[in-house]
């Protein structure tokens, strides 16, 4: 039995038992004197527990405490964690924060990384050493205004509707919508708002970082099943897979250096991929839009060629014309 499952266990014999003694709280929990007062002593310290010693009945229990805001009733979690699972969720926690904005998130989870890291029993420089060793690198990040972020969550879990001001970069304009959120995403580092738009009557994905204003209604958003969602916005390649549009299948040969790090990377989930007898690598994935998808083949430069689809083709060789005169 470690730490925090003695913790646990010692909450619930004194929950149980109303006052129980020094003797048998040791015996339950097959330790030492010295480490069950130290239990008793972390317990109080550290997650104030309101543990006492009545000297009348010669045992420990909890302090008689009426439960008021300033001074709420005692509770470990509700869950059982293992210390290997403490140290999962905190190592969660550090992966979460890097994805934050404005720190929207860790202002929401700290109180819980707070408890986490006091079931653990590390003092505050080794938990501050354990979140340090735990990175999430993020380049090219859109930042988003945590004012937006937090409204459009709460609106999210309370099946709200949003009214939007929405800059699109595209043909720069900007419009004003009203929608019912249905999903968040965050890819490549910057977060997505998938929702129905009722303007044009279909599901849209909006950059969060390109609203302007949000506002919430009082209406309740329009329900869409999962099922519908990923059909429509994940079918193709990226953050620009769905919307409606005709889905291709673009088909791209690696060379055989290029192929050590491709074969290990998942591009769609509907991807179909073979090694070819001379070593090189061929990747096949659904696109409906090629915006993306030609942005990441040309990332590959000369190690990849685009096989089969005339348009893509098409595109991709204009676009490295142009980059090549640029640098003539």
């Amino acid at each position: 039995m470690d730490r925090t499952e003695r913790f646990y266990k010692i909450e619930l014999l004194l929950r149980s038992r109303g006052c129980v003694a020094f003797e048998t709280l040791r015996d339950e929990l097959a330790v030492s004197p010295a480490t069950l007062k130290r239990d008793l002593q972390y317990l109080r310290d550290r997650l104030a527990a309101p543990i006492v010693y009545d000297r009348f009945d010669n045992g420990y229990r909890f302090e008689a405490v009426v439960p008021s805001a300033a001074s709420p009733r005692h509770e470990l979690p509700g869950l059982w964690f293992s210390e290997k699972e403490i140290h999962a969720l905190l190592t969660m926690h550090q992966l979460l924060a890097g994805l934050d904005d404005d720190g929207v998130l860790s202002r929401h989870l700290q109180p819980m990384a707070d408890k986490l890291q006091g079931m653990l029993g590390a003092d505050e420089s080794e938990a501050r050493e354990l979140m340090r060793r735990v990175k999430l690198i993020s380049t090219a990040r859109r930042r988003v205004p945590s004012r937006h972020f937090e409204l459009l969550g709460s609106a999210l879990v309370q099946r709200k509707r949003v009214w939007l001001r929405y800059f699109k970069r595209s043909d720069r304009s900007t419009s004003e919508r009203e929608v019912s959120p249905q999903r968040l995403v965050n890819y490549r580092n910057t977060w997505y708002l998938d929702a129905w738009c009722h303007a044009s009557e279909g599901l849209r994905r909006f950059a969060l970082d390109a609203v302007q204003e949000a506002k919430p209604l009082d209406s309740r958003a329009r329900a869409v099943a999962l099922k519908e969602l990923e059909a429509e916005l994940d079918a193709g390649y990226g953050i620009y897979g769905g919307g409606g549009a005709k889905l291709n299948w673009a088909t791209l040969v690696f060379n055989a250096d290029a192929a050590q790090w491709v074969a290990n990377e998942e591009w769609h989930p509907r991807q179909r991929a073979r090694w070819l007898a001379d070593g090189r690598y061929e990747l096949q994935v659904p696109y409906g839009d090629p915006t993306e998808l030609a942005m990441d083949i040309l990332r590959h430069g000369d190690s990849v060629v685009v096989t089969g689809d005339k348009a893509l083709v098409a595109a991709i060789g204009q676009r490295l014309r142009r980059a090549a005169q640029l640098y003539a």
